[in-house]
C-alpha cells in the first residue's frame, strides 16, 4: 500500500498537453476552453502551454478537478473500525477523491462523550490527519459530536484549539430544533461551521431529525438531505430546499429517489450552486470506493444535470461552501487532479456522454499537488484511454 506523510507538493513546471475535456468545478463555466494545462510546484499557474520541465499528454483524457467528499467518517489512519478494513482512503483516492471532509469520528470503538473527552478526540483526529496522507489524500478531520451537557464555554475551547466545524448535530444527545439552534447560534457567533443530521436514526445513539427541527437550527450545512440513510418525506425535502439557509448535500448512502427530489428542489429554487453531494461512509452499508463518482453520474444520468455540472457538485461546490482551495482549476489553485475518460465498452463519445448514460467515469490517473498519485484506477472499470508520462 503506497503511504506518504507530511506530503510536500511537486516543485518545477509541469505541463500537461492534449486533453481531451478540461473540466473547472466552476458552476458558472465549468468547461474551460483549452487543451493544457499548467503547473508550477504544485499550484495551477495558467490554461496555456509553455515551457516546462517535463510533460504529461493527456493522450486525449477529460481533466478536471478532485473530488471532495463532504461528508465521510475517518477515525484515525487508512482504516475504519465500522468495516474493519484497511486502506479505504488509497482506494478512494483511486476512485478520484482527492479531499475527505469528517462529519465526526463517531466509529472510534469505545469514543468519549464527555466534554473533554469529546475536544482532546477531535483534537488528536485533526493533527493526525494533518501529519499522515495516504497517498497524498488531504483528510480535513476533527469534528466533535455535541452532546446537550456541552456549555457555550465548550465550543470556545473549541475555536482557541483550531477547530474549524463540528461533527453531525443529531449523532449524540443534541437532536431536536431548539437545542440544535442553541449550538448552532453559538458556533455562528464563533465562526465554527455546523452540519446537521437529517433523516431517520443511523447508528445506535443518533435521532430522527426532520424539516422542523433543521429550519429552527438553521445549520451551515444540511447533511444527507436524501438521509443517512433514511429519508425524511419528500414534501418536507423540497420544504427544505425551499427555506433552509444552509447548503444542501445529498450522499451515496442516502435514499437515491430523494437525492434526485433535492437535486430537483434546488434547481427550482435557483440553489444548485448550493447542492453538494457526498457519501457518508464508511458506515454500516459498507466503503464505497466509487462513492463520489456514482453520486455525480446518478444526478448526470437519473437527474438530468449535464455531466460536468454534476462534477461541479462534487468539487467547486463544496469549495466555496466549506472555504476550501482545493475543488476549482483555476490559477492559484492546487493541483489536484482527475484524469478520466469513458469506460471501455460504454457508449458516448467522451466521460461527459458515458455519465449522461448513467456509467461512472474510468480513471485513469490522480494527482494530488502537482504529483501523480495513481496511475489507470484500481476501483474504476478502465479507461479508454490513459495519459502517458
Amino acid at each position: 500500500m503506497a503511504v506518504e506523510t507530511k506530503d510536500t507538493p511537486a516543485t518545477g513546471r509541469c505541463l500537461i498537453r492534449n486533453i481531451g475535456r478540461l473540466l473547472t468545478g466552476d458552476l458558472n463555466a465549468p468547461l474551460a476552453d483549452s487543451d493544457c494545462l499548467l503547473i508550477e510546484d504544485g499550484v495551477i499557474a495558467g490554461f496555456t502551454a509553455e515551457p516546462a520541465d517535463h510533460e504529461i499528454d493527456a493522450a486525449g483524457c477529460a481533466v478536471a478537478p478532485g473530488l471532495i467528499d463532504g461528508h465521510c467518517h475517518p477515525v484515525f489512519g487508512d482504516w475504519t473500525p465500522r468495516q474493519n478494513q484497511t486502506g479505504w482512503i488509497e482506494m478512494n483516492v483511486n476512485g478520484g477523491v482527492t479531499t475527505f471532509i469528517s462529519a465526526g469520528e463517531v466509529h472510534l470503538p469505545g469514543r468519549p462523550k464527555d466534554a473533554e473527552g469529546v475536544k482532546a478526540l477531535a483534537m488528536v483526529a485533526q493533527r493526525c490527519f494533518t501529519n499522515f496522507r495516504a497517498v497524498g489524500a488531504k483528510v480535513i478531520a476533527g469534528a466533535p459530536v455535541p452532546e446537550l451537557d456541552f456549555d457555550r464555554d465548550f465550543y470556545v475551547a473549541l475555536k482557541d484549539a483550531g477547530i474549524r466545524h463540528i461533527g453531525e448535530i443529531g449523532l449524540g444527545t443534541v437532536a431536536k430544533g431548539p437545542d440544535a439552534a442553541r449550538v448552532t447560534a453559538w458556533c455562528r457567533e464563533l465562526g465554527i461551521e455546523t452540519i446537521m443530521h437529517t433523516g431517520g436514526p443511523s447508528i445506535a445513539g443518533s435521532h430522527l431529525v426532520g424539516a422542523a427541527d433543521v429550519l429552527e437550527a438553521q445549520p451551515d450545512i444540511v447533511s444527507h438531505i436524501n438521509g443517512g440513510p433514511t429519508s425524511i418525506p419528500h414534501d418536507d425535502i423540497r420544504e427544505l430546499c425551499r427555506h433552509a439557509t444552509g447548503a444542501l448535500e445529498a450522499v451515496h448512502n442516502g435514499n437515491e429517489k430523494s437525492a434526485i427530489v433535492a437535486l430537483e428542489g434546488a434547481m427550482a429554487n435557483d440553489r444548485l450552486a448550493d447542492f453538494l453531494i457526498g457519501t457518508d461512509a464508511p458506515a454500516g452499508s459498507g466503503v464505497q470506493p466509487n462513492g463520489m463518482l456514482r453520486m455525480a453520474t446518478l444526478l448526470a444520468s437519473f437527474g438530468g444535470l449535464p455531466a460536468e455540472l454534476a462534477w461541479c457538485c462534487g468539487s467547486g461546490n463544496v469549495a466555496h461552501r466549506r472555504g476550501l482551495s482545493q475543488g476549482i482549476l483555476a490559477p492559484g489553485r492546487p493541483a489536484d487532479l482527475v484524469f478520466m475518460d469513458r469506460p471501455g465498452g460504454s457508449p458516448g463519445d467522451d466521460v461527459l456522454g458515458a455519465m449522461a448514460m448513467g456509467n461512472i467515469p474510468g480513471i485513469a490517473a490522480v494527482m494530488i499537488d502537482g504529483k501523480m498519485r495513481t496511475g489507470r484506477s484500481r476501483s474504476t472499470p478502465p479507461s479508454a484511454r490513459v495519459p502517458v508520462i
